[in-house]
């Protein structure tokens, strides 16, 4: 996961204007403070792409609430496994960023 972050986030320097060298600071951080969580579920293919399948098991297996992401339809059925799937507007609502 912290891989596909990283790559996320360095195709969107020039949109966001942040550099390189503060996503590699941000990316330390995650790593720095981040629990390791081993994979125990395997039931691939659930979703379609199996990147997706992926970042669902990860929530499983560390007992994410959800799964935020732009493209819900993606995790289609995520509910089933207890793991609620919300944008990322969704999440700065419920965290009181945005009202």
């Amino acid at each position: 996961m912290v891989l596909e972050y990283e790559a996320a986030l360095k195709r969107q320097t020039k949109a966001t204007g942040v550099s390189a060298a503060d996503v590699d600071a941000i990316i330390d951080y995650l790593c720095l403070v981040g629990e390791h969580c081993k994979v125990y579920y395997l039931w691939r293919p659930f979703l379609k792409d199996p990147k997706d399948d992926m970042v669902l098991e990860l929530a499983v297996s560390s007992n994410a609430e959800s799964i935020v992401t732009y493209n819900k339809s993606d995790f289609k059925g995520a509910n089933q496994f207890g793991v609620k799937v919300i944008t990322p507007k969704a999440l700065l609502q419920q965290i009181g960023v945005l009202v």
